[in-house]
């Protein structure tokens, strides 16, 4: 048995020999050095590429809309009172100055027939004043007549006192030499006292006549004063009455403009009262003819929005016509809540189709230029603020600057860095290096 037992150790010692003898064999067969092998030439690249093209591009944008009136008036009492007739009602159409409303103002009636008798009464008073006038400035005439009159008998009451004094000179030299009598000398002078007393007597009856006609001016003066100050009165009292009137006509409110009553929040019998902070209007007038439509664009495209640009309106209420417009107006600054600018347009509304509230989408052409060089939007390679495109030129990659413009769709408008005749890399362009050398695999559109 323990001969059998070392029969097996050996065989196993010799079969691990063994193994050991071929394993060594293996490794240096393995081990010994081979012949140097031939590189394999790098396979070539295929891209796909595309040619620059000459198309007109339009940039737009296209943003969530909402449907205005033009105009939405809310109408309110001036006056305190009772509304003796509403005359609309909700949905019904109206034209400017239409009334919609009357209240009951009789204290309003009566002020208004008060001040037009104030008027008739002043306007009587400067017809009065009118005449004053008239019959002073007559007598104004007749004292300058009186005084011309009164200068003229001066004038002669003058000469016949000058001849009396030369007659009693004459017959007192005459007296003194005895060739007259004495009575004859003193009947020459009571001839010269009588012409002298003439004299005054005119002389006085002139400033007499002046002191009328100064009377008679200054009473002409007085009476033109009486009569601007009626004309005064006359333009107050019709004042006055036009207050009144006008008062009176606010108890009937009108509408403002052609459109349709679309609040109403009154019935006859109630007492309104003028308008005042947070009061409730009466009725609410909305404008038909034409419809605001507010666009926000939002900050990247704000710049570029232009007044007159074309728009196209689309709303899920008219599916099968889209309207065409212009940007009528824009709000110019940016809205700090979401940075938006708001774009207006303003739309004829025929047939009434467009109602205020709708929701719609406006479409804005921002910029639109003719023969403009264009590539595929997909070979431009962006870094930062810097635009790039990857050319294939003898079989090459090239890496050229492309500045760009504006994008249409699926397409780029090239500024500079390329030509009609160069070869873009459309795809996958930033999986290429410069100097690469590729195989053009196809064209793209």
């Amino acid at each position: 048995m323990m001969r059998s037992c070392c029969r097996r150790t050996l065989g196993s010692v010799v079969c691990m020999a063994l193994l050991l003898a071929i394993y060594s064999g293996c490794t240096r067969t393995t081990s010994t050095p081979s012949p140097a092998a031939t590189p394999a030439a790098p396979a070539v690249v295929r891209v796909t590429v595309a040619k620059p093209q000459r198309k007109t591009l339009v940039a737009k944008t296209t943003q969530p809309a909402r449907i205005e009136a033009l105009e939405t008036t809310p109408i309110f009492s001036r006056l305190a009172g009772y509304v003796e007739q509403v005359h609309v009602d909700i949905g019904q159409t109206v034209k400017k100055d239409e009334v919609l409303v009357t209240l009951r103002e009789p204290e309003l009636a009566n002020d208004v027939t008060q001040k037009s008798a104030l008027v008739t009464e002043s306007e009587a008073k400067l017809k009065q004043a009118e005449a004053n006038v008239a019959a002073f400035v007559a007598a104004v005439e007749t004292a300058k007549a009186k005084i011309a009159e009164v200068h003229a008998d001066t004038i002669r009451t003058n000469g016949e006192y000058e001849r009396a004094k030369s007659e009693h000179e004459r017959l007192q030299q005459l007296a003194s030499i005895g060739s007259v009598t004495d009575k004859v000398r003193d009947e020459a002078l009571s001839q010269l006292h009588a012409a002298e007393a003439a004299r005054e007597a005119a002389n006085a009856a002139v400033k007499s006549a002046e002191a009328a006609a100064q009377e008679a001016a200054a009473n002409a003066a007085k009476a033109a004063a009486d009569r601007t100050a009626a004309a005064a009165h006359v333009a107050v009292a019709k004042a006055d009455l036009a207050h009144a009137q006008t008062m009176l006509d606010y108890a009937k409110i009108r509408a403002p403009f052609d459109g349709v009553i679309t609040k109403r929040l009154i019935d006859t019998g109630h007492f309104v009262q003028p308008v005042a902070s947070g009061a409730s209007p009466l009725l609410t007038v909305a404008r038909t003819d034409k419809v605001r439509v507010y666009i926000e664009v939002p900050e990247l495209e704000a710049a570029t929005v232009e007044v007159g640009a074309p728009v196209v309106i689309h709303t899920q209420a008219m599916p099968s016509g889209d309207i065409t417009a212009k940007v009528t107006a824009t709000s110019w600054s940016l809205d700090p809540a979401n940075r938006s600018l708001r774009a207006i347009v303003d739309i004829a509304n025929d047939g009434a189709r467009l109602r205020p509230g709708m929701y719609a989408t406006g479409t804005i052409q921002l910029a639109r230029h003719e023969n403009t060089l264009a590539i595929p939007a997909t070979a431009i390679v962006r870094e930062g603020a810097a635009t790039y495109g990857y050319v294939v030129k003898d079989g090459k990659i090239d890496r050229r600057a492309i500045p760009t413009g504006i994008r249409s769709g699926g397409d780029v408008e090239v500024m500079s860095g390329i030509d009609d005749n160069d070869l873009v890399v459309s795809q996958q362009a930033t999986s290429f290096a410069v100097g690469q050398r590729v195989e053009i695999a196809s064209h793209s559109p």
